[in-house]
Protein backbone atom coordinates (compact mmCIF):
# COMPACT_ATOMS: atom_id res chain seq x y z
CA UNK A 1 0.00 0.00 0.00
CA UNK A 2 1.33 3.36 -0.74
CA UNK A 3 1.16 6.60 1.20
CA UNK A 4 0.96 9.90 0.32
CA UNK A 5 4.49 11.61 0.11
CA UNK A 6 3.54 14.06 3.18
CA UNK A 7 2.03 11.15 5.00
CA UNK A 8 5.80 9.52 4.97
CA UNK A 9 8.15 12.77 5.67
CA UNK A 10 6.86 14.77 9.09
CA UNK A 11 9.68 17.48 8.64
CA UNK A 12 13.45 17.79 7.67
CA UNK A 13 15.69 17.84 10.79
CA UNK A 14 18.00 20.94 11.72
CA UNK A 15 20.60 19.60 13.85
CA UNK A 16 24.41 20.77 14.24
CA UNK A 17 25.39 17.30 13.13
CA UNK A 18 22.73 17.33 9.70
CA UNK A 19 23.70 20.88 8.70
CA UNK A 20 27.94 19.54 8.65
CA UNK A 21 26.49 16.31 6.69
CA UNK A 22 24.75 19.35 3.76
CA UNK A 23 28.90 19.39 2.41
CA UNK A 24 28.24 15.48 2.15
CA UNK A 25 24.71 15.96 0.06
CA UNK A 26 23.26 14.53 2.98
CA UNK A 27 19.96 15.69 4.77
CA UNK A 28 18.29 14.61 7.65
CA UNK A 29 14.00 13.96 7.43
CA UNK A 30 12.03 12.56 10.76
CA UNK A 31 9.69 10.37 8.65
CA UNK A 32 6.57 8.18 9.57
CA UNK A 33 7.49 5.12 12.50
CA UNK A 34 6.06 2.27 9.81
CA UNK A 35 7.53 4.04 6.34
CA UNK A 36 10.08 1.81 4.42
CA UNK A 37 13.20 2.95 2.75
CA UNK A 38 11.84 2.43 -0.62
CA UNK A 39 8.55 4.90 0.43
CA UNK A 40 11.03 7.51 1.91
CA UNK A 41 13.20 7.60 -1.62
CA UNK A 42 9.85 8.02 -3.30
CA UNK A 43 8.46 10.75 -1.07
CA UNK A 44 11.49 12.80 -0.87
CA UNK A 45 12.25 11.96 -4.76
CA UNK A 46 8.43 13.28 -5.43
CA UNK A 47 8.45 16.36 -2.90
CA UNK A 48 11.60 17.64 -3.54
CA UNK A 49 12.41 16.73 -7.68
CA UNK A 50 15.60 15.48 -6.68
CA UNK A 51 17.22 12.18 -7.25
CA UNK A 52 18.18 9.90 -4.40
CA UNK A 53 21.25 7.66 -4.06
CA UNK A 54 20.58 6.43 -0.12
CA UNK A 55 18.61 5.97 2.74
CA UNK A 56 19.70 5.02 5.93
CA UNK A 57 17.50 4.96 8.66
CA UNK A 58 17.45 5.07 12.35
CA UNK A 59 14.59 4.46 15.63
CA UNK A 60 15.76 6.60 18.31
CA UNK A 61 13.86 4.89 22.22
CA UNK A 62 12.03 7.27 23.75
CA UNK A 63 13.47 8.40 26.85
CA UNK A 64 11.97 8.45 30.46
CA UNK A 65 10.19 12.04 31.05
CA UNK A 66 9.05 13.40 34.35
CA UNK A 67 6.58 16.52 35.12
CA UNK A 68 5.74 17.39 38.05
CA UNK A 69 5.27 13.87 40.02
CA UNK A 70 4.27 12.31 36.78
CA UNK A 71 6.90 9.75 34.97
CA UNK A 72 6.45 9.38 31.23
CA UNK A 73 8.15 8.31 27.57
CA UNK A 74 8.73 10.05 25.07
CA UNK A 75 7.62 8.57 21.77
CA UNK A 76 10.02 6.61 19.99
CA UNK A 77 11.05 8.61 16.80
CA UNK A 78 12.17 7.14 13.04
CA UNK A 79 14.40 9.47 11.05
CA UNK A 80 15.94 9.30 8.10
CA UNK A 81 19.27 10.17 6.08
CA UNK A 82 19.04 10.35 2.55
CA UNK A 83 22.21 11.10 0.25
CA UNK A 84 21.49 12.78 -2.79
CA UNK A 85 23.10 12.50 -6.14
CA UNK A 86 26.15 14.84 -7.53
CA UNK A 87 24.28 18.06 -8.62
CA UNK A 88 21.39 17.49 -6.76
CA UNK A 89 20.44 20.11 -3.50
CA UNK A 90 17.43 20.30 -1.40
CA UNK A 91 17.02 24.53 0.32
CA UNK A 92 16.57 24.37 3.68
CA UNK A 93 15.95 27.29 5.62
CA UNK A 94 18.60 26.93 9.20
Amino acid sequence: MSRAPQDVIRTVLRTEKGTRMLNHRTYWFEVSSRSTKPEIRKAVETLFKVKVTRVRTAVLSGKPKRVRAQWGYKPDVKRAAVTLAEGNKIEVAL
